[in-house]
């Protein structure tokens, strides 16, 4: 069997721990140099993803933005764009939503059940795939090193970045605090509670910190990490 991806979980937040407001409006966390940041991540990566309710409420594209970084890509014989990929347990995702639109591959994890009707909604923009009576992370990992994925970059949501955390299926945990206080009830937070391997005795691996403008960058390592592995070494602040 093919080696599970690099897992690395990439999240913006304010100082108070959330990752949005309440209004309509997605609150924007990140400067424009952070913003760059995380697309150079994206572009190192071999595949994106988001959770179904992040596509809900978002509606991201979830592309490399720059087109330097498209192009380095393919000179390296990469496709453009690295795969996206979504989470749902219900099932409940519009062909209309932009993310199935715009760059290249998709591939959608999902119960047995949800499977046949998403095939039938999303026939023709993307790969539906089920991994049992509920979303198997483990089995979504699996499949995206047949894919030959050898980094994840996983962009949430809070309940996604929860799973893989709780799981103890992260690689890295990079986290930009921004300058912000939100503290609104019922606004989404970056973690939610969870058996989190070791407990709240355990502690994470600082690997780096830096400021990003008036954004802090703090890289974690949840597990021990692999030696030099070479598909992050850009990343390293």
């Amino acid at each position: 069997m093919a080696e599970r991806p690099y897992v690395l979980l990439s999240v913006a937040t304010s100082i108070d721990g959330y990752i949005d407001d309440t209004s309509p409006e997605r609150l924007l966390l990140s400067n424009a140099e952070d913003f760059d940041r995380v697309d150079q991540v994206r572009a190192e990566s071999d595949a994106i993803l988001v959770g179904g309710n992040t596509l809900r409420r978002d509606n991201p594209r979830l592309l490399v933005n720059s087109a330097d970084r498209r192009a380095a890509r393919v000179a390296a014989g990469r496709p453009a764009y690295p795969l996206k990929v979504t989470v749902t347990g219900s099932g409940g995702l519009a062909a209309d939503l932009k993310f199935w639109h715009h760059g290249g591959e998709k591939v959608v994890y999902t119960t047995d059940a949800a499977a046949p009707g998403l095939r039938g909604t999303l026939d023709g923009l993307a790969d539906v795939v089920g991994t049992g009576p509920a979303v198997d992370f483990g089995a979504l990992l699996d499949d995206l090193a047949r894919r030959g994925v050898r980094q994840l970059m996983v962009e949430g949501g809070g309940s996604i970045h929860t799973q893989f955390l709780a799981r103890g299926l992260a690689d890295e945990v990079q986290v930009a605090v921004a300058p912000v206080l939100v503290g609104q009830p019922g606004a989404p937070r970056f973690l939610g509670a969870a058996d989190y391997p070791g407990g709240p005795t355990r502690r994470l691996t600082l690997i780096g910190t830096r400021t990003v403008g008036d954004v802090v960058l703090l890289r974690y390592a949840p597990k021990p990490r692999p030696e030099s592995p070479s598909h992050t070494a850009e990343v390293s602040a």
